[in-house]
């Protein structure tokens, strides 16, 4: 990852807490202890934030605390093709007329370009979802309330009297921070509680992950394996892991990736 981007969502993370740790920004770009340190030491000096032991602050302290983990535009210059593959593979299991939530996230947001010829019931609390649907298909929209996070571009609610519970779907999509052994994993409480009232929503689960998410961990457990009725990755993910899948009785779908990357059928919504 480059010097600027690095820096971008260094700067980032220190808005969205009181304070930042060297290992929480190790993990959101992916790069050794030692340059971290070193990219916190370069905008101490400029000025730009504050250095503390262990990690780094704002200037300004945030009144409002943001969401752990990576901006949405980061994350989805990551693994673009592999998501556009395994979103095809997903849009590929609804039929017209189903009721769906798409959770918000990089990877689910690649289903909308599948989409746009199809008519079904949409719930999501994305706003790039929504808005996207809105101006290039004719599916049924609704949007959670709640708060909105900006560098997620999401939205959403601690209370359980919101939309949620009054909408039924046949399945729900959604990406995670990890998938292992225990189940699916997130990196913040909020993000665990608003995704659990959608999880009890819809009769089918399906998760869309690419291949590196079965080596990335957090210490917030979404749900059990059990839960998941599919996942779908790409042609990247490791005997252990398909096994681990199988054992629990999850079907696992492979997204073909360079036949996706060469052909992409994916209508023109630009």
């Amino acid at each position: 990852m480059h010097e600027k981007e690095r820096h971008r969502i260094i700067l980032s993370a220190v808005q969205e807490k009181p304070v930042v740790t060297v290992p929480e920004l190790v993990d959101l770009t992916d790069s050794s202890e030692a340059t971290i340190r070193r990219d916190i030491a370069a905008l101490h000096v400029q000025k730009k934030l504050r250095r503390v032991r262990g990690g780094a602050e704002a200037l300004h302290p945030p009144q409002f605390v943001g969401l752990a983990g990576r901006p949405f535009t980061v994350n989805e210059t990551l693994n673009t093709r592999q998501k556009q593959a395994i979103a095809k593979e997903a849009v590929g299991l609804c039929e017209d007329g189903d009721p769906i939530i798409i959770n918000g996230g990089t990877t689910t947001f690649q289903m909308v370009h599948f989409l746009t010829n199809r008519r079904m019931q949409v719930f999501t609390n994305s706003f790039n979802i929504a808005e996207h649907l809105l101006k290039h298909s004719k599916n049924t929209i609704m949007l959670s309330g709640g708060t909105i996070y900006r560098e997620q571009n999401i939205v959403l609610s601690p209370f359980d009297n919101d939309v949620t519970r009054n909408f039924y779907a046949r399945r729900m999509f959604m990406g995670a921070q990890g998938l292992g052994p225990l189940g699916l994993m997130e990196a913040d409480p909020l993000l665990i509680q608003a995704e659990q009232k959608l999880i009890d929503q819809a009769d089918e689960l399906i998760v869309l992950v690419d291949s590196t998410k079965f080596k990335k961990r957090s210490s917030l457990i979404l749900c059990g394996l059990k839960r998941i009725a599919t996942v779908i990755t790409d042609s990247g993910i490791e005997d252990r892991d398909a096994a681990m899948l199988e054992e629990a009785g999850v079907n696992l779908i492979v997204a073909n990736v360079q036949t996706d990357a060469k052909t992409q059928n994916a209508p023109s919504s630009a």
